[in-house]
């Protein structure tokens, strides 16, 4: 009897990157995903701002939103804040400052310091239950981040560590530092057919060639994707759900209906009526 020689297993393929870009910049800031652009395809995943500002601080205004949330993540650096309630501090390289801003709110920020700063600040649209809700406001310092291996959980779980955030749908957002040469394999939970990655600094390859300042949409898919790092690298990268809602647009709002988004435009009216009796803007 003559044996067939034994087959070897199928390559495994990679998940591949649909869609890259490198934003628009306005000044320290690259605007790399919004509503119009990748927003659409990787809802709930609607903004995502790439800031790194060397010089002197400074105060940004008191501003609103309605109908989403929104993650600073400060990789280097510190930021100040002044949340909803007016309570100031700072933010230290690693901390997270979550706002939920549900029907409305109003917060601002700055630099206190002389120096570089770089992060990252998503906006993430909310589920009709949660859109016209109250506002939740946090402020994690770094040791109250967890970590498993090199990834940091912003939002969600990921291996042995969990964010003590709420998250508002089913979101994983992890910040990751890889050294050259360095492999590390990300298996989206189930469900999670939304993955896209934005590069903080260096080069990595996903397997396509990534450098900073890029944020590729992976394809829908349930697939893990394997990164390595060909010169020391940072990246954030996220999954989720889809979001299965329209985006409707505000100024500085997103919301799944026009009905909501005008409730919430007027409840941000009434506020800045408040806030300008109280000599705050």
């Amino acid at each position: 009897m003559t044996l067939a020689p034994a087959k070897s297993p199928p390559p495994r393929l990679a998940r591949a990157i649909v869609q890259r870009t490198r934003g628009r910049n306005h000044g320290p800031v690259t605007r790399l995903m919004s509503p119009s652009d990748f927003g659409e395809i990787l809802k709930p995943f609607v903004f995502l701002d790439l800031f790194d500002h060397e010089g002197a601080p400074f105060n940004g205004p008191l501003h609103p939103h309605s109908g989403i949330a929104t993650l600073s993540y400060v990789s280097e650096g510190a930021v100040s804040f002044v949340g909803p309630d007016n309570v100031k501090g700072t933010l230290a390289a690693g901390g997270v400052e979550w706002m939920q801003a549900g029907r409305g709110m109003w917060h601002g920020g700055g630099l206190d310091k002389t120096g570089r700063t770089r992060g990252f600040q998503l906006w993430i649209a909310l589920p009709p239950e949660l859109e016209l809700g109250p506002t939740v406001s946090i402020y994690q310092a770094p040791g109250d981040v967890q970590e498993d291996g090199p990834a940091r959980v912003l939002l969600g779980s990921y291996g042995s560590a969990s964010s003590a955030l709420a998250s508002p749908s089913p979101i994983n957002y992890l910040a990751v530092r890889l050294k050259a040469g360095e492999r590390w394999r990300y298996e989206p939970p189930t469900g999670h057919t939304v993955l896209w990655i934005a590069i903080a600094s260096g080069v990595l390859s996903a397997p396509d060639e990534l450098r900073h300042g890029d944020l590729a949409a992976f394809e829908p898919s349930s697939n893990a994707v394997e990164f390595e790092a060909l010169t020391d690298t940072e990246f954030v990268l996220g999954s989720a759900a889809p979001h299965k809602h329209d985006l409707v647009l505000g100024y500085y709002s997103v919301h799944t209906s026009p009905d909501a988004l005008r409730d919430a435009e007027a409840h941000i009216s009434a506020i800045r009526k408040r806030l300008v009796q109280e000599g705050r803007l």
